[in-house]
């Protein structure tokens, strides 16, 4: 079956669609067939697209994320979605909280599938400096790429 993967944040303006962004080039790469979305579980940026800064640091690596827009965690997303990957603690405790009986996805923290980053959190860069985007797309580019060796095998 092919993997379908979800990246959930608070907003989807930032870390989560840096992480579908990263995930969908090192799968391309790899010429792994899945399916990708990203999503927050709070309803603010709904409509919006990704944060300036993420944009530009997603542009930076050669890819335009400025087309995609925010979108709020959905009932069907437990179903159509083989993964949900949470990038903190909160969103993954939101998303555990909202999942039905018959939820077929494998929910997760996103950092848990990079060796030694076990329970770790990918870093919210909105409030800090444009720098924090820098730091969140390596985060998420690591975790993309051992996703991208999980999925291959």
């Amino acid at each position: 079956m092919q993997p379908a993967i979800l990246f959930v944040c608070l907003g989807n303006i930032c870390r989560s669609p840096l992480a579908e962004a990263a995930f969908r080039r090192a799968a391309q790469d790899a010429g792994l067939d899945v399916a990708v979305d990203s999503a927050g579980t709070g309803d603010w940026h709904v409509g919006h697209p990704p944060d300036r800064r993420a944009q530009a640091v997603a542009l930076r690596y050669g890819i335009d994320i400025s087309g995609l827009r925010a979108r709020q965690v959905e009932a069907a997303d437990f179903t159509r979605f083989s993964h949900i990957f949470a990038l903190d603690h909160d969103n993954l405790l939101a998303i555990e909280a909202r999942a039905p009986a018959l939820c077929k996805a494998e929910i997760g923290l996103l950092l848990d599938v990079v060796p030694g980053r076990m329970g770790q959190a990918v870093a919210d860069p909105y409030y800090g400096a444009d720098s924090g985007f820098e730091t969140t797309w390596a985060e998420v580019s690591e975790a993309a790429a051992a996703l991208v060796a999980r999925f291959s095998r």
